[in-house]
């Protein structure tokens, strides 16, 4: 069976963003009954040099559209990364999501031999497709998001391994 480049990304990447948003209401909920300003979590991190669980989930949402539009040859949204509420983050992993469901596997057949070129603060890269796929955009997609759910998890908020995991979902 050949590689399928959207069963491999649009049902993960969505999949894992709505495990994120249960993340997001977790915090709350704990941050309430610690009585505590879901802000402090949102802007909590591991250690000092390292992005804030907010930005992280920025982040993670740039990994999935970036990655998903490059390969359908669609324009990828920009999005502000001004978010700073529960709120405001449910909706950006919302857009995210809705902005996912609008590319068809259609649009990504044939995308595994696509040359990708990802901008980059230090200079372009070109990729094959499934490379860029497999390599760089799964795995920044993933360290992104598990980094913010270890972020929360340090901070307290009750979440396992069925919270990340989509499968559960």
């Amino acid at each position: 069976m050949p590689y399928s480049m959207y069963s491999a990304s649009i049902p993960v990447f969505t999949k894992v963003l709505t495990n994120g948003k249960g993340w997001l209401d977790k915090a709350a909920t704990f941050a309430e009954a610690k009585k505590i300003d879901v802000s402090v979590l949102l802007n909590s991190r591991i250690a000092p040099d390292m992005f804030h669980f907010t930005r992280q989930l920025q982040i993670a949402s740039d990994a999935a559209k970036g990655g998903c539009g490059r390969l359908a040859g669609v324009d990828v949204p920009r999005y502000e990364d001004n978010e700073v509420t529960v709120a405001e983050l449910h909706a950006r992993l919302d857009k995210t999501i809705a902005f996912l469901n609008t590319i068809t596997a259609a649009q990504l057949e044939g995308s595994a031999d696509k040359e990708i070129i990802h901008p980059s603060p230090r200079g372009e890269r070109k990729f094959k497709g499934e490379d860029y796929l497999r390599y760089y955009t799964m795995p920044n997609f993933y360290f992104h998001m598990t980094t913010a759910y270890a972020i929360l998890r340090n901070t307290g908020v009750d979440l396992g391994k069925r919270d990340f995991l989509p499968i559960f979902e």
